[in-house]
């Protein structure tokens, strides 16, 4: 009998310790996830992939509902997602104020004030902001070349962004067009696509301007990777088509490094317009042999690049590594 009992109470501590096991690794996988949400979040947002940032924010919404810190991300992701109307609600629900919410709600009146104004329901693919003053004229014009080109980028890569692209347009004196080509200072895309209002009165580069500056923003929101320069801004001189051809120019082959970091900035226009030049042949190179879904095959590349690199991400899509493609030019003339 005793051995009996030995036995049950044995059985009964393995059963306990089995259920004290289980949830301890229940409890440890819940935890595991949270974080991976949490995380996830971070690098979302650091990347301004809004609708991503949201997805993970709802999640820890609902795990801490109260939680004051949450409840303000969230309402910065609807105002930066340009749900303006959305943002004023959600904040005017909350049972506490605190100095973001002030600040989240001017802006959005703002900004709503001014969509009103220009007459201009639907932003479409876009969300804008003004800094300074834009005719309505000037504004349609831009939107309405903006959506060509979205049309265009969309079909070309099969890619569809999430979010909105968000558009600036300031104002300013200085910008004249130069040439036959775009001044690329005049608009730039760092997550934001910007530039001058008054650019709308130069036909013959606006166009190329503003296709170049939004394949960039296709670029960031295919992937969260680094995409190194030169494989970025020979993308966008493709698509733009405004510097196709133009003769191999004078001076020595750049090095990868010089091709890889920001010589948007660079000061020596010559060595600017060189490093523009490799750019593109190097990328043209790479899609040379990729026949008609070549762009498909890019944006695939584009994309595993953030968990394989960039070589390796190359190198399963096109059969090229960055060296490969800047070694063509070496010792040629």
């Amino acid at each position: 009998m005793k051995k009996i009992l030995g036995v049950i109470a044995f059985v009964i501590l393995m059963i306990a310790a089995f259920h004290v096991a289980h949830e301890f690794i229940q409890k440890k996988k819940e935890v595991d996830a949270f974080n991976l949400h949490i995380d996830e979040f971070n690098a979302c947002s650091e990347s301004k992939h809004w609708s991503c940032a949201e997805s993970h924010l709802k999640f820890l919404l609902k795990e801490l509902p109260n939680d004051t810190n949450l409840q303000i991300h969230y309402a910065g992701i609807l105002f930066e997602e340009g749900r303006y109307e959305e943002c004023i609600s959600y904040i005017e629900s909350r049972h506490f104020q605190v100095p973001d919410f002030d600040y989240l709600v001017q802006k959005s009146k703002l900004l709503i004030r001014e969509r009103d104004e220009l007459g201009i329901k639907d932003y479409g693919h876009f969300r804008l902001e003004l800094e300074g003053y834009a005719s309505s004229i000037e504004v349609q014009e831009a939107l309405s070349v903006l959506e060509v080109a979205y049309d265009s980028i969309a079909n070309l890569f099969q890619f569809y962004p999430e979010d909105r692209i968000h558009v600036v347009m300031y104002q300013t004196e200085d910008f004249q067009g130069i040439g036959p080509h775009p001044d690329w200072v005049g608009a730039v895309y760092d997550g934001k696509l910007r530039f001058p209002a008054n650019l709308m009165r130069f036909r013959e580069i606006y166009r190329p301007i503003l296709f170049h500056e939004l394949t960039h923003a296709f670029v960031h929101q295919m992937t969260r990777a680094k995409v190194p320069l030169w494989l970025n801004e020979g993308i966008a001189q493709i698509i733009d088509g405004s510097r196709t051809g133009l003769p191999r120019p004078n001076g020595p082959v750049p090095s990868l490094k010089d091709l890889t970091e920001n010589f948007v900035q660079q000061n020596d226009r010559a060595a600017a317009e060189r490093l523009y030049w490799y750019s593109q042949k190097m990328t043209e190179a790479l899609l040379a042999d990729a026949g008609e879904t070549r762009f498909v095959k890019l944006r695939d590349a584009l994309v595993d690049m953030k968990k394989l690199g960039t070589d390796e991400s190359l190198k399963r899509h096109f059969c090229k590594k960055q060296g490969d493609l800047l070694y063509n030019f070496v010792g040629r003339k």
